[in-house]
């Protein structure tokens, strides 16, 4: 009896305790709302704990729930019992009384009503017809007070589920919403707390009731607003900053030697760990997992920064080793690859803008490669032929003929301005001047054009006039690389075609003997297949595509041949014939370009290179041997024996020069300068050199 009485009291001390918080709480809110006092910083935790204690209440019955469900009974007829004990000496007096009138029968009735209550269960209209006669036995009742108490406890006790729900309701929460922000702010200040939120959320799950009551608007209506504004709460106050902070301390614990850790005991120290611990938390249709919220943002901050910089895989393994140590976040691992496979510039990209293409690149013709002229970066872009290839892979072979249309579209447009450049007066004069003299003094010069002659066209045209420090000269040089460019772009076209095609024919096994899979499965199949069916489809496009990739394996297409059979009689056509003395300002061109080249590569060779330097440039060679293919005057060219004019005139100035330094008594001053002049000899002999054996190797794309 006595335990049953220890029990009863703690379960409605438990009521009485949080029915008190409930009051305390609203009483608090309430008169700071009526008096217009704010709410100082410190009230705000206070009044949090004050709900975290309610719902911890509420929690303890539940967690006891099933030792309250063995005992109630006990307790209840415990109970019922203490109020018999009231009532049987009223009906001891009553029954020895025999004079019996009609109160005291009332009387006697009452008691009965009253016993037989309490010796059944205690539901809730039992306690009422309990409660009636009770009314008539107040008079005869010794200790009244203590019988009402008693009666309240059985009245408790009897419906302690319904009681408990009761006063640990937070739907009062709802109109304190402004406390929710501060509340979080306050437990990411303390993360050892952090399992608190488990209590604060079953109270957000009360107001959710409050909303099942709505007349005016959907109750739906006032949950996801509800919910929307918690969540925006919860992220800004702690998600967002645990998982900033996590990050960080991340780096700089993985880039300790770079970064000394801070003292902690003068800087503080916050063991997130505690949140990355806290359960999930359910929130009305929901639930928060803030451990698994943290390994998804650091799963996508590593894996977009590691595509960014793939070399950082090995930083960012130990980063993910370390969370799992440090705060046993189990984070995914990418499977990035080590190294980047870059495709490099699209093919498609490129056709679109084959004008910015070939001004913004350089060609190199022995390696067939393009280099990017300037970058605002640290790495120049370069475009090969696997990077064509891989295009071609992408769009299909159909993207080559597209190209080739494109880049026909481009020099239709650049020969227009190459045809006004050798109509100009200035110009015409000056190449038929040098054509005569050449045929009128061949014997006396041996067959071969004369350097100064050459150097004196380049010097005497820059008094033309410049445009952003160009000559006309340098403006066509220009030109003519860019044309040299596009038809470089074409060759590497066509071996990115190649090599995309021999890549897939290599699973072929005979070229020779190709066997057709529409005739095996007309003649070879045992049950007759039907030929325009789904089987003997995919067998036709199989023969076709085979087909295709030997034709194009086997032959390839001569995309040069073309390119200089759709201009050649426009250039050759009498009508044009200042084109045809294109070959006599080849060597002002060349003189021109190998000055641009040794310029551009000092610029290379600086501590601090602008941004104008190259190391290669072969599209001009190319440019100038297409278009004298264009008409057809590769004879007319070799007949002045250019480039073994400079070889000679090289050789001349580097005897002079050798003997000069050989001669006894010359001061030191004259040895250096004359150093450098050999110095300068080699250099400008050599790229001339170059440009030859450029020249030499374009002229083989153009052989008939």
């Amino acid at each position: 009896r006595h335990v049953l009485n220890v029990q009863i009291a703690h379960l409605l001390q438990g009521l009485v305790l949080a029915s008190e918080i409930s009051t305390l709480f609203k009483e608090f809110v309430n008169l700071h709302y009526v008096l217009r006092v704010a709410l100082k910083p410190s009230h705000v935790r206070t009044l949090c704990q004050c709900v975290e204690l309610i719902k911890a209440i509420q929690g303890t019955f539940h967690r006891k729930s099933s030792i309250i469900g063995r005992n109630i009974s006990h307790m209840t007829q415990q109970l019922a019992f203490m109020l018999q004990i009231h009532i049987f000496p009223i009906k001891k007096n009553l029954t020895e009384d025999r004079k019996y009138s009609d109160s005291k029968l009332d009387i006697l009735s009452a008691v009965d009503l009253s016993l037989q209550m309490l010796n059944g269960v205690p539901t809730r209209e039992r306690l009422i017809l309990l409660k009636l006669a009770l009314h008539a036995l107040s008079p005869f009742l010794k200790e009244v007070d203590e019988f009402k108490a008693i009666l309240q406890r059985l009245e408790l006790i009897s419906d302690l589920q319904y009681q408990v729900a009761l006063v640990c309701d937070c739907s009062f929460l709802y109109w304190s919403l402004v406390l929710v922000q501060p509340y979080f702010q306050d437990i990411y200040a303390h993360p050892e707390q952090g399992n608190r939120l488990h209590y604060m959320y079953s109270a957000f799950r009360d107001v959710a009731q409050l909303f099942k009551r709505s007349v005016h608007l959907e109750s739906d209506v006032f949950l996801e607003n509800f919910k929307n504004n918690v969540d925006a709460s919860f992220q800004n106050a702690i998600l967002n900053p645990l998982c900033q902070e996590i990050e960080t301390d991340l780096r700089l614990n993985t880039h300790l030697l770079l970064n000394p850790t801070e003292d902690p005991w003068k800087s503080g120290m916050k063991h997130l760990v505690f949140f990355t611990k806290v359960k999930p938390i359910r929130f009305i249709d929901r639930y928060i997992d803030i451990n698994a919220s943290v390994c998804h943002y650091l799963d996508t901050t590593f894996y977009n920064l590691n595509t960014v910089a793939l070399f950082d895989w090995k930083t960012y393994a130990e980063m993910r080793n370390l969370a799992l140590q440090k705060y046993g976040l189990q984070l995914t691992e990418v499977h990035l690859p080590g190294q980047t496979l870059d495709q490099g510039l699209d093919v498609l990209e490129i056709m679109r803008n084959i004008h910015v293409f070939v001004s913004r690149y350089n060609y190199n013709l022995n390696n067939q490669i393009f280099v990017e002229k300037n970058s605002e970066g640290k790495f120049l872009n370069t475009i090969n032929i696997q990077h064509i290839s891989n295009s071609i892979r992408t769009h299909g072979t159909g993207i080559m003929n597209t190209t080739v249309n494109f880049t026909y579209q481009y020099l239709r447009r650049k020969f227009v301005v190459f045809s006004q450049f050798l109509y100009d007066e200035n110009i015409k004069s000056r190449l038929f001047k040098d054509i005569r003299f050449f045929k009128e003094n061949k014997d006396k010069l041996h067959n071969m054009y004369p350097l100064d002659r050459a150097s004196k066209f380049n010097t005497d045209i820059k008094k033309l006039g410049l445009t952003d420090g160009l000559s006309p000269l340098d403006q066509f040089r220009t030109l003519i690389t860019e044309i040299g460019n596009s038809m470089g772009y074409i060759r590497m076209i066509r071996s990115g075609g190649m090599h995309y095609t021999s890549n897939a024919i290599k699973f072929v096994p005979d070229l020779q003997d190709i066997t057709s899979f529409e005739e095996l499965l007309d003649n070879g199949a045992e049950n007759k297949i039907d030929m325009q069916g789904p089987i003997a489809s995919a067998a036709r496009l199989l023969d076709s595509s085979i087909e295709n990739l030997v034709k194009n394996f086997a032959e390839g297409t001569e995309y040069f041949k073309m390119l200089v059979r759709v201009f050649a009689d426009q250039f050759r056509n009498p009508q044009n014939v200042h084109l045809h003395n294109f070959f006599m300002i080849i060597p002002p061109l060349t003189i021109n370009f190998v000055e641009h080249i040794l310029i551009s590569k000092e610029k290379l060779e600086r501590k601090s290179p602008s941004k104008d330097f190259l190391f290669t440039d072969d599209g001009f060679a190319m440019g100038v041997v297409y278009i004298l293919k264009l008409l057809d005057q590769w004879k007319e060219f070799d007949a002045l024996h250019w480039f073994e004019t400079v070889n000679n005139k090289f050789e001349e100035e580097k005897a002079q020069l050798n003997a000069q330094v050989n001669q006894k008594g010359a001061k030191k001053e004259t040895l250096q300068t004359l150093t450098i002049k050999i110095h300068k000899n080699r250099v400008s002999q050599r790229e001339f050199e170059s440009l030859r054996y450029s020249f030499t190797s374009a002229r083989i794309f153009f052989k008939d």
